[in-house]
């Protein structure tokens, strides 16, 4: 049976539609990514103080990872903040469930258990969500603090800090209620925000490449910034092994406070990639790890020698992520993020959902290719429906020389 001249022409529109698509995808602005293809972020843990690292992402695609709580309680109780959601997982990173379906859209920012491990508390693009065992459910986000730079628990129930994208704020009950506690430390922003474990008086803040310290709950600051790099501190940590020391980075180099960061002297040698920025740091006893943007280095003698980015993790990604298990210090975690926190943020404050980078390059592209598939679908429906209009006439003449051709001569 030969195809009808409607099936023929739907064909040949289809053959010729498809090249122009291909065309058109071929000629769209790309991102192209400037890391390793093989890695593309998300979460990975060591267990032996960063020597090996695993994989832990949650679902199928790992996601990008921008912070982790784990519970103090159970530390096998992950709640990870990404690019596109919260996830929770109760055995370790082997299983994952997204948390807050419906309620929190987009990237959560930052994340937080209570001191007793019961609540929890994230940050959304524009507010923040409590925990309540059965739910989450927004509260109270000051003026000015969405998206969040950080939120860190206290060493008491239902304390909590926040460094919002303006201003540095502290709650005693878990988020109903907040105090502005930037007082005299005079800036826009809080870059990082640690508390010393087992004191909850004592807190330290990154603001501007100064460390500032408050042994009053945040109620007054002190700069300590005697001794450090003259271009600023980007990093600061604690060691847990001994609580007395203060660690902070600055350009690429480690230095060390005995006195609450009130005199620093540097230690060992700076990282052998010069043009990277510390993110966190992350110290006990020798072992010293620092996240950049350019991956995660390591030095097992204190400074002295470092290791590269260890071949398990991304290369040259940036790491903003390296969170230490309390009850467990040889296991950490260090996060990875294709779009970086500031990115996020830029598009959190445009009303932009985070998913707009990884479409078909950009808006202009992804407009363009709906606006041209909408004009193909335009053009075969009027090209149909003529030829539907035709098709009675021409087979009806088709007849009429069937019926000439077959009378007797």
């Amino acid at each position: 049976m030969r195809p009808s001249a409607t099936h023929r022409t739907f064909s040949e529109w289809s053959r010729r539609c498809i090249a122009v698509l291909a065309a058109v995808l071929a000629l769209l602005p790309q991102e192209v990514p400037a890391h390793d293809p093989d890695f593309w972020g998300g979460l990975f843990r060591t267990q032996d103080s960063g020597i090996t690292w695993s994989p832990i992402n949650p679902g199928i695609f790992p996601s990008g990872a921008l912070a982790l709580a784990i519970s103090p309680r159970d530390p096998n109780h992950l709640l990870l903040a990404t690019d596109s959601g919260v996830w929770r997982s109760r055995n370790g990173g082997r299983d994952w469930d997204v948390e807050a379906q419906g309620i929190l859209t987009g990237p959560a920012f930052a994340a937080a258990f209570d001191v007793d491990g019961e609540r929890a508390l994230v940050a959304g693009s524009s507010t923040l969500y409590r925990d309540e065992g059965d739910r989450w459910r927004p509260v109270r986000t000051p003026a000015a603090a969405a998206p969040a730079r950080a939120l860190v628990a206290g060493s008491v129930p239902g304390r909590v800090y926040l460094a919002g994208r303006s201003g540095l704020y502290r709650s005693d009950d878990w988020g109903q209620s907040w105090v502005n506690m930037a007082g005299t430390l005079k800036a826009n922003h809080v870059d990082a925000l640690l508390v010393r474990p087992g004191r909850p008086d004592e807190v330290y803040v990154l603001v501007g490449g100064s460390v500032w310290s408050s042994g009053d709950g945040a109620g007054n600051w002190q700069r300590r910034a005697e001794g450090v790099s003259a271009s600023g501190v980007e990093a600061v940590g604690i060691d847990p092994s001994n609580p007395a020391h203060l660690w902070a980075v600055g350009a690429g180099q480690v230095f060390r406070s005995d006195h609450q960061g009130a005199h620093w002297r540097p230690v060992g040698k700076p990282v052998p990639e010069p043009r990277a920025t510390a993110r966190a740091a992350a110290v006990w006893g020798n072992v010293i790890l620092i996240a950049t943007d350019r991956g995660v280095f390591r030095s097992a003698d204190g400074g002295e020698r470092w290791e590269l980015p260890n071949e398990s993790l991304p290369a040259h990604l940036a790491a903003g992520v390296l969170v230490r298990d309390s009850r467990r210090p040889a296991t950490l975690y260090a996060g990875f993020a294709l779009t970086t926190y500031e990115e996020l943020r830029a598009r959190a404050l445009q009303n932009e959902t985070a998913s707009s980078g990884f479409g078909l390059g950009s808006i202009a592209g992804g407009t363009a290719f709906v606006v041209l598939l909408a004009l193909g679908v335009i053009t075969a429906m009027r090209r149909l429906a003529r030829t539907r209009r035709r098709t009675p006439d021409a087979d009806a003449s088709h007849r009429e020389n069937r019926s000439i051709d077959q009378t007797p001569r």
